[in-house]
């Protein structure tokens, strides 16, 4: 698994505007791309069953869409995002418990401070190994010419 997760600036500031409108409970949704690129190329957000500010489900029906839809489009879900609203950016042991696939990028947007942080995670066998968030701007076309910019944290 990549240890470095890249997604454009237009789908980090959708998975974070998603993650405030979520407030007060968390918000979550899926990441779809290539699994070997560790390249988010779709935001799902996604209902938050739970309806909590301290534990999210995923609806399986907004699942099952992304699924779909990511198919369609050649990918595949590769991770899933969820804000804490109380708490770093940092996976909880329920997060760990619930850690679905180990081939998953988990990335926690956490909203308790001013700021949004962003990190990102992956979790195998309940051991959680945090990678880079890599923020790829528009300026041109091809993958090999945008600029990274790594996430502050």
């Amino acid at each position: 698994m990549s240890t470095v997760l890249k997604l454009s600036r237009e789908i980090y500031v959708q998975m974070v505007a998603h993650c405030i409108k979520g407030l007060p409970d968390e918000a979550c949704g899926l990441l779809a791309g290539d699994p070997g690129e560790a390249e988010v190329m779709r935001c799902y957000p996604t209902r938050n069953l739970a309806a909590s500010a301290r534990v999210y489900t995923v609806d399986p029906k907004d699942h099952l869409i992304a699924d779909r839809d990511a198919e369609r489009d050649g990918h595949e879900v590769i991770g899933v995002f969820h804000s804490h609203t109380h708490t770093d950016a940092y996976p909880s042991q329920t997060d760990v418990d619930q850690a679905p696939d180990p081939n998953w990028h988990y990335v926690l947007v956490s909203l308790r401070d001013t700021h949004p942080v962003v990190r990102s995670y992956s979790i195998v066998d309940g051991t959680i190994k945090e990678e880079s968030v890599v923020v790829l701007s528009a300026s041109g076309s091809d993958p090999q010419e945008r600029e990274a910019e790594r996430v502050p944290v």
